[in-house]
């Protein structure tokens, strides 16, 4: 909602000439919202900065929150959406702190009389509700984009790529292994063999709860990808239940190696490259 010429030269006189008073009530009706978790100083100089962007605008002769003139408004209510939602506070928490004006307006345009003062606080009521709806887009916005890092930070510990050998990375799969996962998991240990040049890479399944046919689909696509790099993938951790379900849904690993275990699997590859290796017989008692 755009205000007039005299609307917006009428609020920037309430603003104005209230400079102390509207920043000291506008701060005391958010601290109580906030429940302490900001400090006062920082409370206050996000209002201060909002008062200034509104000013600014105010003089411009007409306040339309989408136009050119406004830019400086939306930037300070965009900053202070992309805080809160770092700070961890909530939507709610975040649009209070611009509806709060609300409150501070109501009580200026009744002590400064005037000609209309209705209408005059439904046109600014409107401004404020329209700077309430950006700053809590912009909110949704920032958290969207948070909870993507964050998730594709937890693909990528959820996915590690080990050393176990000179020449031998293991991935062990922990969880559902879905589509962008998957994908992640490929990335990676191409990168790895890449990096160390390893002829030989394990992935072990034992953490992965149910394997079906699109996970299977999945793991032979990650085994032909390191086949292409020039690496031989052994598949370890096949359990009872595992086995029966690979059987039962005809799906065929070929001439891919497997084993019951990552241990055996290591044991498989180092045979392999000629390394003598020897199980741990258990000890006799006398």
């Amino acid at each position: 909602m755009a205000l007039s010429a005299e609307e917006s030269g009428r609020l920037a006189a309430l603003l104005g000439g209230h400079a102390e008073q509207v920043t000291l009530r506008w701060t005391e009706i958010i601290t109580g919202s906030l429940r302490g978790r900001l400090s006062q100083a920082e409370l206050r100089r996000q209002v201060q900065d909002l008062h200034r962007a509104i000013m600014a605008a105010s003089e411009q002769g007409v306040i339309d929150l989408s136009a050119e003139s406004a830019a400086e408004l939306r930037a300070t209510l965009s900053e202070l959406s992309r805080g809160r939602a770092r700070q961890g506070f909530s939507a709610t928490e975040t649009a209070i702190s611009v509806f709060a004006l609300k409150e501070v307006l109501a009580g200026l345009v009744e002590e400064a009389g005037g000609t209309n003062p209705l209408r005059d606080y439904i046109a600014f009521s409107g401004l404020v509700d329209e700077m309430g709806l950006f700053t809590f887009e912009s909110f949704v916005r920032t958290r969207e984009s948070l909870i993507a890092d964050q998730a594709e930070q937890l693909l990528e510990l959820s996915t590690p790529v080990v050393k176990l050998w000179e020449g031998v990375v293991a991935v062990p799969l922990v969880g559902t292994l879905d589509s962008a996962r998957a994908q992640v998991v490929m990335e990676r240990l191409l990168q790895t063999l890449v990096d160390t040049g390893s002829p030989y890479a394990i992935i072990d399944i034992t953490g992965v709860p149910a394997v079906d046919t699109q996970v299977a689909q999945h793991i032979l696509k990650t085994v032909v990808a390191a086949r292409l790099m020039g690496a031989d993938c052994i598949i370890s951790g096949i359990r009872p239940q595992i086995a029966q379900t690979i059987v039962a849904l005809g799906i065929e690993f070929g001439d891919i190696a497997t084993k019951a275990s990552l241990a055996d699997a290591l044991r498989h590859v180092l045979r392999l490259t000629g390394v003598e290796t020897a199980r741990r017989q258990p000890r006799r008692e006398a």
